[in-house]
């Protein structure tokens, strides 16, 4: 699946988004200017979502193509499947 480095740099993006959703927890405790409060939401899901483009990046390159080299029709309908399902959900 992901490499040691792939991981860590996925790890390191994932700790970025931490910040930025506390920092958006600060803003709103301190009653901070809702435009501002917005766009570091922004930012934050803006960089999950790069996170999520990976991963799904990722297990299309590994698992869904080594299902359809090498599996069986009814693996390779399963990963189409399942790819369809996340399409489905990031399209929500």
């Amino acid at each position: 699946m992901l490499s040691d480095e792939e991981k860590k740099k996925l790890n390191n993006r994932l700790r970025r988004v931490i910040g930025q959703v506390e920092a958006v927890g600060r803003m709103i405790e301190d009653e901070e200017y809702c435009v501002d409060i917005l766009m570091q939401l922004s930012a934050a899901t803006g960089a999950l979502n790069k996170v999520g483009q990976i991963v799904l990046e990722q297990h299309i390159r590994s698992c869904v193509s080594e299902a359809i080299k090498s599996g069986s029709a009814k693996d390779r309908d399963k990963k189409i499947e399942e790819l369809m399902t996340v399409f489905r959900k990031y399209g929500e």
